[in-house]
């Protein structure tokens, strides 16, 4: 992520701009640069880990869970809208739309000059990495 726009307790909204000397790019396809589909995911999932981290660290969460990362841990309805090309501005919107215990279950978007690129719901939980 290159910038968070706004946050607050259950929403997010970010930027990447895709630079045109992406590493991918090479391969993916060459003469046809296309940003892969599971980069622009991991660009709303890396959203969703900021929110979710700035939701229990706002919050009277455990202590134990406090220290931890999210990561992932389920990936549903993905629904590709939409090429990213180099120099794009992925605009990222993500909302907490329930947590579960220790499950974070979130809704994100990504576009590009305001076209959906990329629909995904997903879940992250807090993961101690000591």
């Amino acid at each position: 992520m290159d910038q968070i726009i706004d946050i607050t307790g259950l929403k997010i909204t970010t930027e990447k701009r895709v630079k045109s000397n992406e590493f991918f790019f090479k391969g993916h396809y060459p003469g046809n640069p296309i940003m892969p589909g599971v980069l622009v995911c991991e660009a709303v999932f890396q959203s969703g880990a900021i929110l979710v981290t700035s939701t229990y660290k706002n919050s009277d969460t455990p202590a134990t869970e406090s220290k931890g990362v999210p990561v992932l841990t389920r990936i549903k309805d993905v629904k590709f809208k939409n090429i990213v090309r180099p120099n794009d501005i992925l605009q990222i919107e993500v909302e907490l739309a329930e947590k579960i215990g220790g499950a974070y279950f979130m809704k994100g978007v990504a576009r590009v000059d305001g076209k959906v690129a990329v629909r995904v719901e997903f879940a992250v939980t807090i993961a101690n990495v000591d």
